[in-house]
């Protein structure tokens, strides 16, 4: 796994924006140039959405963890948590609002959940 370089989620970024699309949710931007690099933001509402994967920012749904330099992982894992943590609150010192969607939000069976989470916000 030490060859595994991040490349985007893009995979995860292509299901949100198929959920906003059924659902009518207009006026987010993705790719937005600004230190912390929010998947998604909304401008005019300063909302920040960001999607993070499951096993990189240490959500605990799936019990899988590398068997191989599991010292190493588990350092990593620690580290995107408490630079996660950094981020929303360099955000909300500045007003905004920040919604963190976990991969496994995504999954179809969750889908009500997430839009709930996304729709109290972003619809009001």
């Amino acid at each position: 796994m030490s060859e595994v370089r991040s490349k985007g989620n893009k995979s995860t970024e292509l299901k949100l924006i198929q959920y906003f699309k059924e659902n009518d949710i207009h006026g987010w931007r993705r790719g937005y140039k600004v230190k912390g690099h929010p998947d998604f933001v909304f401008l005019d509402k300063k909302i920040a959405i960001f999607v993070d994967g499951c096993f990189w920012h240490g959500h605990d749904c799936r019990n899988t963890r590398p068997a191989d330099n599991k010292e190493f992982w588990q350092k990593k894992r620690e580290r995107n948590i408490f630079h996660d943590k950094e981020i929303t609150e360099r955000f909300q010192e500045r007003g905004w609002t920040v919604i963190r969607i976990w991969e496994c939000e995504l999954k179809k069976k969750n889908k009500d959940l997430l839009l709930k989470k996304v729709l109290e916000i972003v619809k009001s």
